[in-house]
């Protein structure tokens, strides 16, 4: 498949939709009502790829809580495919159905066609397996600790209740959900932690595994394509992340109009252009997006007022760090020029200006 058209859909939470393709530049923003759920946004997109675009071969991208089985269907009635990932007790069913095997998550990328034409494409990520060991290990030390304190408590308060001191530990198992391979048993006034081996072999035996989803064919796509173009989406939750707070913070929106909300999000969306292009062009310099912008702002307007002469503005000679990096984005500073008379309002401006109005 290649490098032929494939769409890469991620919302923004709840407030709108952004379109992408598969490198993570957005094509398209739609902004939805406040209290519309993630998932009935995707028939607009589905719509507008194709009567807008008049795109009739894409795949759409979405993880587990934006593709599911009515947004599926959706994308069958028009001849569209997807690309989405299950949840652990699907995952769960499948293996107890026979559907996937354990083995199969010990390979580099597994892949497994099922009888009514879907296809797993299924792998173990020893990264993530070793976040969630040291997680569970972490909880679990955390609870033994609390355990410790309780039969402290318990010794120095010879009329302190015993029952009360379990429960508390219980619930606070249950918010760790280690509740499931833990037990807790109690000798005189005495609380002991052990292990219920089997239920933590059980509990740990699908960390770091997981399995996508697709209708697309062998022919259409290998699996690791569609392993590939699933993992893409991190560009898409880069591109989330980037305009919601990092660097453009689209919200908080202090709009109230319709128009005005959306004309916002299409702006924030134009800014994450310009970001995408400058992390492109200053890749080389070994600098990040932030410590280039940082550098952009000692730049500053020098106004000069000669004798006997008009006065005019210019900028000072960048100094080598900036120069290189206006040099990367292909911008030449002009040696004098005139203000236009706009007046702009910076961030920090708005709060006061809205004061005083």
């Amino acid at each position: 498949m290649g490098k032929q058209c494939v769409w890469i859909f991620w919302p923004f939470e709840i407030v709108s939709g952004l379109l992408c393709d598969e490198d993570g530049y957005p094509v398209s923003i739609e902004v939805f009502p406040g209290n519309t759920q993630a998932p009935q946004t995707l028939a607009a997109q589905i719509n507008k790829v194709k009567a807008r675009f008049g795109v009739h071969e894409i795949t759409f991208v979405g993880d587990r809580g934006m593709i599911k089985g009515q947004q599926i269907e959706e994308l069958a009635q028009q001849g569209l495919h997807y690309i989405t990932a299950i949840t652990k007790p699907q995952i769960e069913k499948l293996l107890k159905h026979g559907t996937l095997q354990m083995d199969l998550f010990d390979q580099e990328v597994a892949e497994v066609l099922a009888d009514e034409g879907i296809r797993y494409v299924l792998r173990r990520n020893p990264v993530r397996a070793q976040e969630v060991r040291d997680t569970r290990h972490a909880k679990l030390t955390t609870l033994q600790a609390q355990v410790a304190k309780k039969n402290q408590y318990l010794t120095d308060h010879p009329r302190a209740k015993v029952q009360g001191a379990v429960h508390k530990l219980v619930t606070s198992a249950q918010k760790l959900r280690i509740a499931d391979w833990i037990e807790l048993t109690v000798e005189e006034r005495s609380i002991t932690l052990a292990l219920n081996e089997d239920a933590q072999t059980e509990a740990a035996k699908l960390d770091g595994c997981y399995v996508l989803k697709t209708d697309l064919t062998p022919q259409q796509a290998t699996r690791e394509i569609v392993h590939d173009r699933y993992k893409d989406l991190a560009a898409v939750e880069q591109a989330f992340r980037t305009c919601k707070t990092a660097h453009l913070e689209v919200r908080p929106i202090f709009l109230r109009r319709e128009a005005r909300t959306r004309a916002h999000a299409f702006v924030v969306m134009l800014a994450y252009q310009i970001i995408q292009y400058l992390t492109a062009c200053w890749s080389p310099l070994d600098i990040t997006l932030e410590e280039g912008l940082h550098a952009l702002t000692t730049l500053c307007l020098v106004e000069v007022s000669p004798k006997n002469a008009p006065s005019y503005h210019c900028i000072p000679t960048p100094r080598d760090t900036i120069a290189r990096l206006l040099h990367r984005v292909d911008i030449m500073l002009p040696k004098a020029f005139a203000l236009s008379g706009v007046r702009v309002s910076t961030r920090k401006k708005l709060q006061s200006e809205r004061i005083s109005q």
